[in-house]
Parts: C-alpha cells; structure tokens; sequence
C-alpha cells in the first residue's frame, strides 16, 4: 500500500481504482500475490520470533514449558526486553550460569521492568540495608524472591520490623540473612516468636537465640519446630535450656543427623552436649565415638590391673567389633584408619598385659 501511494497519486475524492493488467497475454495475478505477501511473511515473522525467544531461554537452561505456563505475557514479549532484563541482573554481578535456577523459580522475571521492577529492589539493598555492591549477588543467589518482592509494601516493613527486634549492629542484616525481608511479619515472624515463647522462654530469650540462629525465622513449625521439640523432650530427656544455649539444633535434620547419631550415644551408653553432638562431621562423630570407647576399654584394664587381675589379647578382639559397629565398612578410609588403629592398640594393649603380668607373677615369688 505505502508503495502505491509513493508511486500512484490517487485523488482524496475518490477511492483507489483497481490494478489494470498492461498485458493480456500475462495472467493477472499480480494482486493475489500481493495481497499474499502481505499476510503470510506477518505470520512467518511472528513464528520466527517466538522460535527466538524459546532458544534464547534454552541458552538460558530455562524450561519453556514452565515459563509459558507460568507466564503468560511471554508470548507477547520482545527478545529485546527479555535481554534488558538478563543485562540487569548481569550489571549487578549475578553471573549468567545462575539465570536457570532463578528465571525457572520466577518466570514472572523474564518479563519484568528493569527500571519500574528490578532497578528499585537493588537500590534500597545498597541503600537502605547497606548491602556491599559486590555482596548483592549472594542476596539474590541465596533469595531470588527479594526480586519480585515491593520494596515499599514487603521489604520496607519487613527491614523495619528486624531492626527493631535487634538485627542492627554486629547483627545487622547481611547477604546471609536478607532472606528474612521476604517473611511475611504477620503471618511468618510474629508466629514463630510467639511459638517459641509458648516453649517457656521470654520475649528476650527468644530475641538472643534468634540473632544467634536468624534461620528459626524461616523455619516450619508444624514441619520443623514441632518434630524436633518433641523428640528433644520425648526421646532425648532433654532440658529446654539446652536449646537456648544451641538454637542451632533446629537447623540440622532430624531423620539424617540428630535421631541417628543420639541412637548411636545411647546405644553405647553416652551422653555429650548438643553442640558436640551436631555440628561436628559424619566421619568426626564417629572418631570422638571411638575414642571414647577406647577410654573406657582403657579405664576397665587399668581397674583389673590395680585390682591383679590379668587380661590378654582378648579385649583388642571386643575392641575391634565395637568399631566395626559404629564405622560403615563401606568408607574404606575410615575403615582402614580404624584398622590399623586396632593393631596398634592391640599391640600397646599386649605389652602393657605382659608387664602387668610379669609384675604380678615377680610379686607373687617374693612372697
């Protein structure tokens, strides 16, 4: 059309007067087959388009499906805009290897507005949490909800309710614990404090173990509060000032970590401190296990000694399946280590017995 009207004067008082075909012997199709360029390259276009952007999220190792799903404006967003967003979140330093996990967490993202959505969230965590600029990465790797979260409805109240319960200071709210402005304060962090309370510990008790442990603000009470008191109290005969003094207790598994390795101490008959219980590794527990058994062995033998009564090799084979208890023999490592350890000992444990022995036969003679 743009074309006929450059080339093709046509007068305002009348309409536009039909193509005559210059040459009868030439089929008159010049028409139909504008009329089908106009129409089918708009639909091809179109198609190429959305093509794009479905590759661009694949680079991305974004789900298209998902994203589709999830996000219904997709399909009308330019590559262009879907771009301005990537070198948004990229100008702040999150690397382009993360955009999967977080575009696929909230596809709402790929269609936002970098000044109107994104730019407003990084200013007030610069400015007004004074989060270090090299810092905000961790922020939204550890809590890319911070990204669709209103800064004047969501994080502003939620920053303002922290500090007055006492993040400010050496406590101050970092890229560690920014995970906290997403919680809802009357439906997440009123209700926590609150549960904690109904435990027996005051306003100020629960205040210090949270800025001790601030990841009880983000836990379950019916999924992770309840559980692990209940065993703590139940099965643990535990004392609640214990908790206070470990808050962390609650952020270890109670099926993986605590349930088996208590069953471990009471099974051999011990009982350690919670801190010393949790936070150690796997393959630390079961040494300090260890060697705690070995003391007590070692107490037993130097009690029949004093007492002159002599025992040999034996306890060096008692000694052994009691590690094999507490070690997997599928950890090679720790297996061999224990082995070798046992022969050792075995051999410490004998010549201690025959000095024992000796001493005790060279008494009876002088006698």
């Amino acid at each position: 059309m743009i074309i006929r009207l450059e080339f093709l004067p046509i007068s305002l008082s009348s309409s536009p007067k039909p193509f005559r075909n210059p040459d009868p012997k030439i089929p008159n199709t010049f028409a139909s087959q504008k009329r089908t360029t106009t129409t089918t390259p708009s639909t091809t276009d179109s198609g190429i388009k959305f093509r794009r952007k479905l590759l661009y999220l694949e680079t991305l190792k974004v789900n298209p499906s998902r994203a589709l799903q999830k996000n219904p404006k997709f399909r009308s967003a330019s590559l262009a805009s879907l771009k301005s967003v990537e070198e948004c979140l990229y100008s702040m330093g999150i690397e382009r290897s993360a955009f999967g996990r977080i575009f696929d967490m909230l596809p709402q993202l790929l269609t936002s507005d970098p000044y109107a959505d994104l730019w407003p969230v990084f200013d007030f965590l610069l400015n007004d949490v004074q989060i270090p600029y090299y810092d905000i990465r961790n922020s939204i790797i550890r809590c890319p909800r911070l990204l669709v979260c209103s800064v004047d409805d969501q994080l502003k109240p939620a920053l303002c309710f922290l500090r007055k319960l006492g993040f400010v200071g050496r406590h101050r709210i970092t890229s560690q614990t920014t995970v906290l402005l997403v919680s809802n304060i009357e439906f997440t962090l009123v209700p926590k404090i609150q549960y904690m309370q109904s435990l027996g510990f005051s306003y100020e008790e629960v205040v210090e173990m949270v800025l001790r442990s601030p990841g009880l603000l983000t836990f379950s009470i019916p999924n992770n509060f309840e559980p692990k008191v209940e065993y703590f109290v139940r099965d643990m005969n535990g004392d609640l000032k214990e908790l206070k003094r470990f808050p962390q207790y609650f952020s270890f598994s109670l099926e993986e970590k605590i349930k088996p390795r208590h069953r471990l101490l009471v099974e051999h008959g011990f009982s350690i401190p919670l801190s010393d219980m949790l936070k150690i590794s796997d393959g630390e527990f079961r040494a300090q296990l260890i060697e705690r058994r070995l003391r007590l062995v070692d107490d037993k033998q130097r009690l029949r000694s004093h007492k002159g009564v002599v025992s040999v090799v034996p306890v060096s084979y008692s000694l052994s399946f009691m590690i094999f208890d507490i070690v997997p023999t599928k950890e090679v490592g720790i297996y061999c280590t224990v082995a070798n350890f046992i022969v050792a000992e075995t051999v410490n444990m004998n010549s201690a017995c025959a000095k024992n022995e000796r001493i005790y036969a060279e008494g009876l003679a002088r006698s």
